[in-house]
């Protein structure tokens, strides 16, 4: 059961305020969200303002929140639902899935319907603090590997075609993203500006219809732009 005022919705700070990253922990075991608790509140820059018991309590309490952390499997909605609802409701917020890995196939189903990032559901604490982070900076696809291995059951699934599909160049800034790699990082792949490589994200993001860096790797991905078995550079 959840604790009182747990599914309370968050009301986001003015942008121009310098805050903490916001967390909402959801999972329908109380230990496990006293544990995530109790590990991230001893992390600066990280605080937890909201938990909740299920997926409809998930989808209030995590709207207007920076990073919700959500289990897979919970009554009333499951996280897949909840995680779509959410990002319909609140495109801002980023939800880190926590498995158990028992099944490859819920946690696609939840990268493809909103979803950062994921991680798993007894990751140390070092390990979730930087999901939380990562995902919350949006300029790096988390753990690419562990998403390639996800992908290459549906690599080329995809029916649907592009409007306007994505120039050389942006295919191969798309390549470097499903890698987990960094604007900075890319930029010096490239040998170009960090404003340059931004531009060209987000053109790609665009033209895949993409949420953000992690979707565009799923429907990349999907799409066959990029292929799971190799190294896509």
């Amino acid at each position: 059961m959840a604790c009182p005022g747990d599914a309370a919705p968050v009301n986001r700070p003015p942008a121009n305020q310098r805050t903490p990253i916001r967390v909402v922990l959801a999972d329908d075991e109380r230990l496990i969200r006293s544990g995530w608790a109790a590990m991230l509140s001893v992390h600066d820059g990280l605080e937890v303002v909201g938990q909740a018991a299920d997926g409809v309590e998930a989808v209030e309490a995590g709207a207007g929140a920076d990073v919700v952390l959500m289990d897979v499997r919970m009554p009333r909605l499951d996280g897949l639902s909840a995680t779509r609802e959410l990002t319909r409701r609140s495109p801002a917020t980023r939800v880190v899935v926590v498995t158990t890995f028992e099944s490859d196939q819920l946690v696609w189903g939840a990268l493809r319907a909103g979803a950062a990032g994921f991680v798993l559901k007894r990751a140390p604490a070092a390990e979730l603090v930087e999901a939380i982070r990562l995902v919350h900076g949006r300029d790096a696809v988390l753990f690419p590997d562990a998403l390639r291995r996800l992908a290459s059951p549906h690599q080329g699934s995809a029916t649907r075609r592009l409007p306007v599909e994505p120039t050389p160049r942006e295919l191969e800034v798309l390549r470097h993203v499903t890698l987990g790699r960094t604007n900075a990082e890319i930029a010096e792949a490239l040998h170009v500006s960090r404003e340059t490589v931004k531009t060209h994200v987000g053109n790609v993001l665009a033209k895949l219809g993409a949420r953000d860096r992690t979707h565009a790797a799923v429907l990349a991905y999907e799409l066959g732009l990029v292929f799971a078995g190799v190294d896509p550079l």
